[in-house]
């Protein structure tokens, strides 16, 4: 009788799903090889002198070539035509909602020291048909994707599929966070469905397209210059916890064989040039490589947090960093709140009153994430900036101070999200004058936060007598 098992017939990969049809490899930083038709791929080198089926061979490359090797990123690509077979460039009319430049020498964005939130963006009408580029409105941001570093945060309403339109970001990565409708996304790589509650990275120089299955739609994005997102160290944490690497999920290889027009958007410098082509962009019939797009489900994320008391920084939050140019201080962190427990004894356990250097921004997903005074709603949006003072509301100081403490669940059904940079933030023309949804934080939420202190004068001194001090209000 023999002794064998089973062996399996394939890599581990992630099936189909009721309301997500498409196949995915699994893992961060990977490199991946995928083939549509099996053996495209050439053996033992990347630039056949013929590659098989007359395929072209196209590299595509997200670093420059001399980094070094651990991170360096790229992709082989075999298709049925090359990219370069085009029509040329034209530009495009200018989108007046979508910024890239953030400098304090341009007139169309601003400085804040208050906090500022905005109510969610509508949907467009059904009279009006909008696409995910067209729909594209930045609110705020840092640098410029000429100096190769900075990030802007832009906010995307749409009602139509893209049909015979793609989009080739050239300035920077986008992580795409839909918050209402599923996103349909066809890329020079493979396809991905994108629900709410998911996140997907595209870099820069990556050809896809969005449909909308569930239309409309609407959702956030975080674009980033000069480098890309990465799993941040978890030091003492060791090997596992917060975002694992073996949750996310990249595409399989497919493609059509269409010969039909069609257009690609390009966003160079936040101008939109368009590329017009007799044959789709999405033809890539095998490739390999390690620049490649993502999707990660947050509900996996492994929280982390004290077991005993005090707050942890919030920094255990982070699901993905980018790194600036200055050691230690991040380009851009983006983080996450959802339902957990809750265990610190003798803690004040919602956000402690503070004063952060880095610029918050954040959003709403799904829940409710309470504690504010402006009635935030999922597809909502509020910034603070550095050093601008925040914390919960005099309410929820006096029942956090009072209440009774024990294991608990907090922020059940609720996905909020925060992006955090190290760098100044402005916010743009179309934040703080054109959306019709900026609002004010409401100051007064914090008035009743009175000096208590003074309550307590006849003990302070009486304990200043135990101690052998004078009293308050003795000069030395």
């Amino acid at each position: 009788m023999t002794t064998f098992g089973a062996s399996a017939q394939a890599a581990y990969s992630i099936p189909p799903k009721e309301r997500d049809p498409y196949h995915y490899q699994v893992g961060f930083g990977n490199r991946f090889a995928s083939e549509a038709i099996p053996g495209t791929l050439p053996v033992a080198q990347n630039n056949p002198q013929k590659a098989k089926y007359d395929l072209y061979t196209e590299g595509i490359n997200g670093t420059p070539f001399v980094t070094p090797r651990r991170d360096n990123q790229s992709s082989w690509l075999y298709r049925i035509r090359p990219s370069v077979a085009h029509q040329g460039f034209s530009p495009l009319p200018d989108n007046p909602d979508l910024e890239a430049c953030f400098l304090p020498l341009n007139p169309k964005v601003h400085f804040s020291p208050t906090q500022l939130a905005w109510y969610p963006l509508d949907i467009p009408s059904d009279n009006t048909k909008v696409d995910f580029v067209s729909g594209l409105k930045t609110l705020a941001g840092n640098g410029d994707p000429t100096l190769r570093e900075g990030l802007a945060v832009h906010i995307y309403t749409a009602n139509e599929s893209m049909g015979n339109r793609a989009f080739c970001n050239s300035d920077g990565d986008f992580l795409i966070l839909p918050q209402q409708g599923r996103l349909d996304i066809q890329t020079e790589f493979g396809k991905m469905m994108v629900r709410p509650g998911e996140l997907v990275v595209i870099q820069r120089g990556i050809k896809y397209k969005v449909g909308l299955p569930d239309s409309p739609s609407r959702g956030y994005i975080l674009e980033i210059f000069g480098s890309h997102f990465e799993l941040p160290d978890l030091g003492p944490l060791g090997t596992h916890g917060l975002a694992n690497v073996r949750d996310f999920e990249s595409p399989v290889a497919s493609f059509d064989i269409d010969q039909s027009p069609w257009e690609v958007v390009y966003k160079v410098g936040g101008k939109l040039f368009a590329c017009k082509q007799e044959h789709t962009p999405f033809d890539v019939v095998a490739w390999w490589g390690n620049y490649v797009p993502y999707k990660y489900a947050m509900e996996k994320f492994v929280h982390v947090g004290s077991i005993q008391r005090d707050h942890i920084d919030p920094s255990i939050f982070c699901v993905l960093t980018a790194k600036s140019k200055t050691p230690g201080a991040p380009l851009a962190d983006f983080l996450i709140f959802s339902g957990r427990w809750d265990v610190a004894t003798g803690t004040f356990r919602p956000p402690y009153y503070h004063r952060n250097c880095a610029s918050e921004m954040m959003g709403l997903i799904y829940g409710d994430y309470g504690g504010r005074s402006d009635a935030f709603a999922p597809g909502g949006f509020s910034y603070e900036n550095g050093f601008c003072p925040h914390g919960v509301s005099y309410d929820e100081f006096k029942k956090a101070t009072e209440a009774e403490l024990g294991p608990m669940r907090i922020h059940e059904g609720t996905l909020a999200f925060m992006f955090e940079t190290s760098m100044q933030v402005t916010l743009t023309d179309y934040a703080m004058k054109k959306s019709g949804k900026l609002h004010e934080h409401e100051p007064r939420m914090w008035d009743n936060l009175k000096g208590q202190f003074v309550n307590h004068i006849d003990q302070i001194n009486a304990d200043l007598k135990a101690a052998g001090l004078p009293p308050l209000g003795t000069k030395s």
